[in-house]
């Protein structure tokens, strides 16, 4: 009988893409990168934000997943997800998902409306994609690619902070780069990919592969960049974020590695949460750019 009730629980969380919600850290990159994050006001309306954008992006999958149902089942990973598999039912799924979107109405009525547009634009955007968008060969990796970026928008819209354009670059680079990997992972792992998302058979592994390359470039460029920015430097009172950039081409390179070599890459989170060198390398960026950021003025020892 607890055997049932924790299966039963572990479907539901699987439905609500649970894991998932680490995507929703990137409502935390202005507040860190302005020197917010350790202010008490500003650090609630970004948790505040993170929950937000956890509801809606839960939301959102429940909708895919009711709608991709009948083509999950046939495919050989998705078949597990819990519609597809009929852990549960369609009903259910239905009422969850109507249930996560009227919270979301009454948590954005009450905070600021620029980020309410926000979430919203983040939820058309992904009920377009699930619907239509997914079909349309370029848009849908953008579609894809802009939910980090209306995160860290958000992010920063919720602590009236000013969002430097390199670390918009740095962000949209970041976020077609994952969406590129993700495409390259499901045509390369599937036989008749065509068979399992039509827009697949719009792409072929060399013109991923040179998205990928170019998006690659883009974001240890753009990073490079702001790291040594006028404003950057003036903020920090440092040029040594320049140094954190290491941590960001280790970081493309080894995504590339587990996407070409073995064919992991079509969930970011897992990846990040379960490759040993992606989380010390993780750990060591959070690390040295949070100390140059907030606390190499205070030792100054090198």
């Amino acid at each position: 009988m607890k055997n049932q009730l924790f299966s039963k629980i572990g479907s539901y969380l699987k439905l609500l893409r649970v894991t998932s919600w680490a995507k929703n850290f990137f409502v935390f990159v202005p507040a860190v990168f302005a020197k917010q994050l350790f202010h008490p006001d500003e650090f609630r309306m970004i948790v505040i934000g993170f929950i937000t954008f956890s509801i809606a992006s839960s939301a959102v999958y429940v909708l895919n997943d009711i709608v991709d149902s009948p083509k999950d089942a046939v495919h050989p990973l998705k078949k597990d997800r819990p519609i597809a598999s009929g852990k549960i039912s369609k009903l259910n799924a239905q009422i969850i998902g109507t249930f996560l979107f009227l919270i979301l109405v009454l948590i954005t009525v009450l905070m600021n409306s620029s980020f309410m547009i926000i979430v919203w634009l983040y939820v058309i955007i992904n009920i377009l994609y699930t619907t239509l968008l997914k079909e349309i060969v370029i848009v849908d990796i953008f579609c894809i690619a802009s939910g980090f970026m209306l995160r860290v928008i958000g992010g920063g819209l919720l602590v009236s902070v000013y969002i430097s354009k390199w670390l918009i670059l740095t962000t949209m680079f970041l976020s077609l780069f994952l969406a590129v990997m993700k495409r390259r992972v499901e045509i390369a792992s599937s036989s008749d990919s065509s068979g399992q998302r039509t827009v697949l058979k719009d792409y072929s592994l060399n013109f991923i592969d040179q998205i990928a390359a170019m998006t690659g470039s883009g974001v240890i460029l753009s990073y490079a960049l702001y790291s040594v920015a006028e404003r950057t430097v003036e903020s920090f009172g440092t040029e040594r974020l320049v140094f954190t950039t290491m941590f960001v081409i280790f970081g493309i390179f080894r995504y590339m590695y587990l996407v070409y070599k073995k064919d992991r890459g079509e969930n970011v989170i897992e990846v990040l949460l379960t490759d040993p060198p992606m989380i010390i390398n993780l750990i060591l960026y959070v690390a040295s750019a949070l100390f140059i950021i907030y606390f190499y003025k205070t030792w100054m020892f090198f």
